[in-house]
């Protein structure tokens, strides 16, 4: 039986551990001291961790999903506790706004501060699918970030408008109107839904025939004065939009306009009382308010 020597590389006399790979040859140098300090220490921490956190599966049939440790630490109860205490401070703050009016919200800075935080969480949960995150609007949904209401904006305004929804006939006080399906109900012709469309394009200050909008003035007159006002620049206890201005709902191309005339546009808001409290509600007011401008 022969000594097995082991390789020494030449050029760092280092020994090699036998293995080669395209003539290149593996050195078996040692693990820095520092390394090995540290892996041994994480090897400890983490025996030391499992003792006393949560850390190992429980066996099938305990009850339990893992070992609680010595020092019972629970994520999901600090969570709880968190909430309640978070509730807690909630709760103070709507007593808070529920006996105080919207004027006086807006005039205490803490309690507005309050209700804006609020009422920016109540509107994503509630509000943002339909108007955007920060009231953007979109097709068919009303901007609620800027000065330009189909409704009342003032703060009551809206809050009333939060509370009955508009159109929403299971409440007898919501908001309500109904524009005419002149088309498809057959209250004017082809012809005189296409005068009409070039006559809100010329009215809105954009491109539009003028002769066509000519002979749409006297079917305006008789079938429309009554809701958008004989300047076109609509009524908001109907609303009725402003078709003088650049702001559109359903869209501003022609196509848009005529099926609004054709089919009408009669959108739907849900009732949010009975849906949220009346707290939050209020909160959401200031909060749909703000974005705005704030009407007075």
């Amino acid at each position: 039986m022969t000594d097995h020597k082991p390789e020494i590389d030449e050029v760092s006399g280092v020994e090699t551990t036998g293995h080669s790979w395209d003539g290149i040859k593996e050195l078996n140098n040692p693990l820095p001291r520092w390394w090995l300090y540290i892996f041994y220490a994480s090897i400890v921490w983490a025996i030391v961790y499992m003792v006393f956190m949560p850390a190992i599966p429980a066996l099938p049939g305990t009850g339990m999903t893992n070992t609680p440790g010595i020092r019972g630490h629970s994520d999901r109860a600090l969570v709880a506790e968190d909430i309640t205490q978070l509730n807690v401070q909630r709760g103070q703050g709507s007593a808070k706004l529920l006996t105080a009016s919207l004027s006086e919200i807006e005039t205490d800075m803490n309690l507005q501060q309050f209700a804006l935080a609020m009422g920016e969480s109540a509107f994503g949960d509630n509000c943002a699918t339909c108007h955007g995150a920060g009231g953007r609007g979109a097709k068919g949904y009303p901007m609620l970030a800027d000065d330009v209401w189909l409704w009342d904006g003032t703060l009551s305004g809206i809050e009333t408008t939060l509370r009955h929804g508009i159109r929403h006939y299971e409440d007898p006080d919501t908001r309500n109107s109904a524009m005419p399906a002149f088309g498809r109900d057959g209250l004017l012709t082809p012809g005189e839904i296409d005068d009409l469309v070039q006559f809100v394009l010329v009215r809105s200050g954009r491109e539009g025939d003028a002769a066509a909008a000519g002979r749409a003035a006297p079917v305006f007159a008789q079938q429309c004065t009554s809701c958008h006002g004989a300047d076109a620049r609509g009524n908001r206890t109907l609303g009725a939009p402003n078709l003088t201005d650049q702001e559109w709902v359903f869209g501003s191309e022609p196509r848009d306009i005529h099926q609004s005339i054709y089919n009408a546009r009669n959108a739907h808001m849900p009732a949010w009382q009975g849906r949220l409290d009346d707290a939050t509600i209020k909160a959401l007011a200031v909060y749909v308010h703000s974005l705005g401008g704030g009407e007075k």
